[in-house]
Formats: structure tokens, C-alpha cells, sequence
């Protein structure tokens, strides 16, 4: 089981770094911090690739589907970065995103950020 969820993940973050490469070829360069790593990074490293995908369902929502439900709210990105740091249960199904205590507020700012340009 566990070389089936290693797998998923790989699948997962070859996904989402091709969906980031098609991204910058057609002239979308992604969201980056003054320092440190990439959203896509960031989000690799702090696991959020386990659940979720840059473009399909999988435990979790497809991310571009995040920043299309988000897009043009003027507190999408408090809200994300608040749910990302505090976790959710019931907004996009019955399996709850669990709190990411690891995070700092301003890592939870720039993956927010990160995903608000994916619509």
C-alpha cells in the first residue's frame, strides 16, 4: 500500500510540474517569492502534493479548481492562506484538509498566492 501511495504522489507532482512548465511556456510565469522556493516548491515540499493535483480530483481538489472557485473574490487570499494554515472539513467533499501546523503565516500566504494564479 504504502509503494502505491508513493507512486500517486510522484504521479501527482510530475502533473503539476508539467502543468507549471506548459504554464510558463504559453507566457504564465508562476507566482515566485522574493526568497525562497516556488509555490509549485513549496508546495511539494510541505506535502500538499499528497493530496492534491495542480489539475484533477484526487484526495483533495484539483488546485486550478481552488483559484476558479476563488478567482475575483477580493479575500481569496486571506481565506485560502487561513484554511490552508487551520485545515477544512466540508467545503469540497467529506475528506477534511487537516491543519498544516508546520507552516509559517507567510508560507501559507505565498502557497494562496501560488494557487490564485492557477485559474
Amino acid at each position: 500500500m504504502k509503494r502505491k501511495s508513493q507512486a500517486w504522489n510522484k504521479m501527482a507532482t510530475l502533473a503539476a510540474a508539467l502543468a507549471i512548465g506548459i504554464a510558463g511556456a504559453l507566457g504564465a510565469a508562476p507566482a515566485r517569492a522574493q526568497h525562497g522556493p516556488t509555490g509549485l516548491a513549496l508546495a511539494q515540499q510541505q506535502n500538499c502534493m499528497s493530496c492534491h493535483s495542480v489539475t484533477r480530483n484526487f484526495m483533495g481538489p484539483a488546485l486550478r479548481d481552488v483559484a476558479a472557485k476563488y478567482a475575483g473574490k477580493p479575500d481569496a487570499q486571506t481565506y485560502l492562506s487561513h484554511k490552508i494554515l487551520e485545515g477544512s472539513t466540508g467545503v469540497w467533499g467529506t475528506v477534511p484538509m487537516p491543519a498544516n501546523t508546520q507552516l509559517n503565516p507567510g508560507q501559507a500566504a505565498q502557497l494562496a498566492n501560488w494557487i490564485l494564479t492557477l485559474k
